[in-house]
Order: structure tokens, then C-alpha cells, then sequence
């Protein structure tokens, strides 16, 4: 039996909608022969695209698979699309966006019937365009948002329980974990409700409801009551689709039963199987795919989706000045041909979490820079390596991957000065690249949750005690009124307690110990001090920055020890009031991009 990877044919691309250009990825049958149905998948909003991607390609995958075309796209203003206006409609653009997918699936592939999948936010999206086409003649629906403000109720409550220190809103605008509605968005969609709908938005309708809290039987019925040919099942699975992405799991029975639903569509007035049509085998976006767009204050940029070895496994976004853009040449000819590799931050692709990588690339490839947004083997869109996992956080052959990237800017764009920057994982990956000898300048480290990683060990063993987080939460508690109550009544645990602090001062001495070693020149296991010291005699500069109270700065001056303050400017550390993990919330997040910006650019 073939392999998924001989059955698809994935290609990444960009097409216009309006006035915006759009990514998207095309996964056709292998040979190109496939029916008249196509498939185009409507992502969700925010985190829920972030941790759904994978999920998303997987049913992109099982779509071709069967032989049905699927494009799977980026809204304006999302993942690696361009950027919509600040201010614009984001509801009317993005429906807007999947009939301009569905519009390119046709002319790409030669369908005559298109289908929409859509997920959550974007499976109520994916009902309002299919209600203005008469081209759209089947609905799949993933846990649909069924009411617009409902959906903004569960936001706002997501939002003020993931950030207890900053506002849900601002004037009318809704900012979640780092995605934004403009105002006239957040009115437009709570006037939504599916069930107060006409007439059924496609000839057929598959909603596939979760089964943990099931919400769209009301609109299936309503559906029903107006005469529509729909399907409807409540499925398990999409609780741990939406999982942070490092344990985001594939719904398998969700993607089999939208895949036997669609053999059914496509065996209704089947037109016959034919190869695509000759001119989209010509199509100049699928050859070189590339788009011209700008950065945030409108400096004109190009970007490119490429894969940046051979045997395109490793893909990866290139960002460059445009060719209007005067610091092109005059940034290369100043400093040198000058470029940025940014690294997956955990599992999250290579937008980077809250689609921070996509701005700063932008920002920097305005300013001369070639920056590559990379996907590591296995994670976001770059393929998996043959008998290797996938969707590993920090996956063995991480360093080899940098090490591809390095050689693609050296030798394709003559890049003399390398920075790895990433977060988190990125982090981790930088900073051992640094350590293996890479040809690196400079690293840019947000918020690592470890400097050693071994095989075997899992996310898990990340969790370090509380005390190593933050160890001035126990100094609180020592002067607090409520801990001593709660000590006297016999309701605080004084061995976990006695523990912890026995861990700390296990931790203190070893490194004490550890400087020691490193002035006699003798090299123990794990250093991190050593690894830093290494690492700045090669002329390499480092760069920590961290979220206040997160794991890796305790860990940073625990584990690096005197060599942290031994080395100076070549190791420079940085602490971020106000800021969670990855930086979700919009003023932390600038100030960060503009001290990573100070730092490139000194």
C-alpha cells in the first residue's frame, strides 16, 4: 500500500483576494488526477489556528488522499498572509478570502463543485460564503461557532482567565492571547447566528459537533426545518485537537468521517476523473511562489516559500527588502549581506506564537536583512523525516536543520553574518547551535525552558519545582498572614515545602561547584556556564530575554552560574515586565520586538 507522501502533492502558493495577497498550500492527488469536487478548509480564529494547524493539514492530507484537491489558506492578516486594514471588517474580508480559495481551487485544478470545511470561527465563515455562491454545494462544519456572541463571550472569559494583568478590551476592539478584532469585527459578529439563516447555505451539510459540550444541534435542526440534506454527529476528538500545540492530537474518527462524506459528495453527479487542467501545471505562483507585501510602517517587502534543502523536507518563509525598498542596498553594502533564522517556538509553526515571527521578519527584512522563518523536520509544514515522529518539540536533528538553513542563506543570498533567534524551543535550539560550532553571530533567546535536553525525556520533566520558577513566591508566603494561619490549622505542607528548599540549595551548591570546576579548566557534564564561555571565545554574542518570574532566567543564573556575569557584554540579559510566556498580550510584545530590534541592529 503507498505512503501518504506518494498519494500528495503539496505545493505552497499565494493568490489575491481584493486587494490582499494570500498563502495558502494546494494538496492535490498525486499525478493530478482527481474528480470534480475540491475541498477548501476555512481555518479557525487566533490560538484555535495555532494549535489546529497540524490537525488542519492532516485533514488537507486525508482529502488528497482519497483524490479530492484541498486548499488549506491564511486569511488577510493571518498566518502568512498579507496584512488586511487595521480597521477593515475582518469578518466580510475573511469570507471575502474562502470564496477568493475557492475561486483559485477551480482555476488551479479545474473543479466544477467546491466544498467548504470549516472550524469553529471558521466553519461559521465557511457558512456565510457558502450562502453567496451558487458554486459552493457542500458545508462541512467542525465544531461550529453557531452564535457570533456567544463565541465573543467565550473570548473575553478565555482571555481574563489566560491573563489576570491586562484588559480583554480595548475601546471596542477584543484582543485574545495576541489576536486582535477590530471594533466594527466584534459588532459585525455578534449580529451572527447561524440558526436565524433563510435558507441552508450548501445543497449538503456534514456538522460534526464535539461530544464533550455539543452546541450546534439547534442550528442542524433549524437546518432540517428549512429543508436541508444535512448529517449531523457529535464526535470525540476536538478537545485534544485544540490542545496546546505540543499535545495537540489529530481527530482521526472526525477526519474519516468528513473523508467518507466527501466520497459520498463526490460520487453525486460525478463528472469523471481527469487530470488538472495543462495550465495549472504553468501556474508562475506554484513555480516560484512569492509575494510583494509590507512591514507595519508600510516598507515595501518580498517575501518567498521555498524549501531550503534538496529533498524538500525543511520549508520555510524568505523575507527580503522589496524592490522599491532603498535600504536593499544600501543596508548590504553598509554592514555586509546580513541575515536572521528564526526557529520554531515549541510546536507552533513558523508564524511564531501570536504571529509575532511574521512581524518581526517583516520589520527586519525592511531594514536589509534576509531573514528565513523556518520550520524544523516534523513541525509546522516542513515534512517528517522517513522513521522519525513528528511533531516533536525538540527533535534530534534540530542542529543539522539549522545548519541546512545557514548554508541555503550562504549560499543562495551570500549571507555573511548569521542570527538564530527564537523562542522558547527556538530558544534551546539557538543556543546549542551556538554551542556545536555553527557559523553564528549572534543568538536572540526568549524565555528557554531548558539547556539541556536529553533523550528519552518528554515536556513533563520541564516542570520544575516553585521554587526554582519563582522562588520569591515562598519569601511572600513566609510574610504572609493568610500562609501562617493556614500553617497553625495544620493545612500547609511542610515536607513539600522543607523539599523544595532542600532542591534549591542542592541546585545552589552545584553550581558553586560548577565555578569552581570552571576555574580549574576542568569540564563537567551539562555546564552551562562552560557552554556560554565556549561559545563567547568564537566572538559569538548572546542574548537572553525573559518574561518576569518565567522558568529559564532562575534556571540561566542557577545553571551558567559566575560565567553569566563573567562574560559581559557578549551575554546580555534581559527581563520583560507584564509579559506571559509568549508574549500574548500586544505592549510586552513591543517592547519586546523592540529590544530584539536594539539588539540585531547594535
Amino acid at each position: 500500500m503507498n505512503s501518504m507522501a506518494d498519494t500528495i502533492d503539496a505545493s505552497p502558493l499565494y493568490f489575491p483576494s481584493g486587494g490582499a495577497t494570500l498563502f495558502g498550500w494546494l494538496h492535490r492527488p498525486a499525478g493530478g488526477r482527481h474528480g470534480d469536487v475540491g475541498v477548501v478548509i476555512c481555518k479557525p480564529f487566533g490560538y484555535d489556528a495555532t494549535c489546529s494547524h497540524r490537525s488542519l493539514r492532516a485533514f488537507a492530507n486525508a482529502g488528497a488522499a482519497i483524490g479530492i484537491p484541498v486548499l488549506r489558506f491564511d486569511y488577510a492578516g493571518t498566518g502568512d498572509s498579507a496584512d488586511g486594514g487595521a480597521e477593515a471588517d475582518q469578518i466580510v474580508q475573511w469570507t471575502a478570502d474562502i470564496l477568493a480559495a475557492a475561486a483559485t481551487l477551480r482555476r488551479a485544478c479545474g473543479v466544477t463543485r467546491v466544498c467548504l470545511l470549516g472550524v469553529r470561527l471558521g466553519a461559521l465563515l465557511a457558512a456565510l460564503a457558502a450562502a453567496q455562491s451558487e458554486t459552493v454545494s457542500g458545508l462541512i462544519a467542525i465544531a461550529p461557532v453557531v452564535s457570533g456572541r456567544r463565541y465573543l463571550r467565550e473570548l473575553r472569559t478565555f482571555q481574563a482567565t489566560a491573563v489576570h494583568d491586562a484588559p480583554a478590551a480595548r475601546g471596542d476592539h477584543l484582543e485574545v492571547t495576541g489576536f486582535s478584532l477590530a471594533a466594527v469585527s466584534v459588532k459585525n459578529l455578534s449580529q451572527i447566528d447561524l440558526v436565524r439563516l433563510s435558507s441552508p447555505p450548501a445543497p449538503q451539510v456534514l456538522i460534526l459537533d464535539r461530544d464533550d459540550l455539543p452546541a450546534a444541534g439547534p442550528w442542524a435542526e433549524a437546518l432540517r426545518a428549512a429543508g436541508g440534506d444535512v448529517h449531523y454527529e457529535s464526535l470525540p476528538g476536538f478537545p485534544e485537537m485544540m490542545s496546546t500545540p505540543h499535545a495537540s492530537i489529530i481527530p482521526q474518527r472526525m477526519i474519516q468521517t468528513a473523508a467518507t462524506w466527501l466520497e459520498l459528495l463526490r460520487s453525486r453527479q460525478s463528472g469523471g476523473v481527469w487530470p488538472a487542467p495543462e495550465a495549472s501545471r504553468h501556474d508562475a505562483h506554484l513555480r516560484d511562489p512569492a509575494m510583494d507585501c509590507t512591514d507595519e510602517d508600510g516598507r515595501p517587502v518580498t517575501e518567498r516559500a521555498l524549501f531550503v534543502d534538496a529533498r524538500r523536507t525543511l520549508f520555510a518563509i524568505l523575507a527580503t527588502a522589496g524592490d522599491e525598498n532603498p535600504l536593499r542596498e544600501a543596508t548590504v553594502e553598509a554592514r555586509g549581506r546580513r541575515g536572521v533564522v528564526l526557529l520554531n517556538g515549541g510546536a507552533t509553526n513558523h508564524t511564531g506564537p501570536n504571529r509575532m515571527y511574521v512581524s518581526l521578519a517583516r520589520r527586519w527584512a525592511a531594514q536589509g536583512y534576509v531573514v528565513l522563518r523556518l520550520d524544523l523536520a516534523g513541525l509546522g509544514d516542513s515534512n517528517t523525516r522517513p522513521d522519525q515522529p513528528d511533531d516533536v518539540v525538540y527533535p534530534p536533528g534540530a542542529i543539522d536543520d539549522i545548519g541546512a538553513a545557514i548554508e541555503f542563506l550562504r549560499q543562495n543570498h551570500q549571507v555573511q553574518d548569521i542570527t538564530l533567534a527564537g523562542l522558547c524551543a527556538g530558544a534551546y535550539h539557538a543556543l546549542r547551535a551556538a554551542a556545536a560550532g555553527l557559523p553564528v553571530n549572534l543568538a536572540l533567546m526568549i524565555n528557554p525552558l531548558t539547556y539541556f535536553w536529553k533523550p528519552g525525556m518528554t515536556m513533563n520533566d520541564l516542570q520544575i519545582s516553585e521554587v526554582v520558577r519563582n522562588p520569591g513566591v515562598y519569601r511572600e508566603r513566609i510574610l504572609s498572614r493568610t500562609a501562617w494561619l493556614k500553617l497553625l490549622r495544620g493545612r500547609v505542607n511542610l515536607w513539600r515545602i522543607g523539599m523544595v528548599f532542600a532542591r534549591r540549595a542542592m541546585l545552589t551548591v552545584d553550581a558553586s561547584l560548577r565555578d569552581l570546576s570552571r576555574r580549574l579548566r576542568i569540564r563537567l557534564p551539562d555546564d552551562l556556564g562552560w557552554d556560554l564561555q565556549s561559545i563567547a571565545s568564537r566572538g559569538v554574542r548572546m542574548v537572553f530575554v525573559f518574561a518576569r518570574g518565567d522558568t529559564g532566567a532562575d534556571l540561566l543564573r542557577i545553571q551558567g552560574g559566575a560565567a553569566v556575569d563573567s562574560i559581559g557584554d557578549r551575554c546580555r540579559v534581559y527581563t520583560i515586565d507584564g509579559a506571559d510566556h509568549i508574549f500574548s498580550q500586544s505592549d510586552p510584545r513591543a517592547r519586546l520586538e523592540q529590544l530584539l530590534g536594539n539588539e540585531l541592529t547594535a
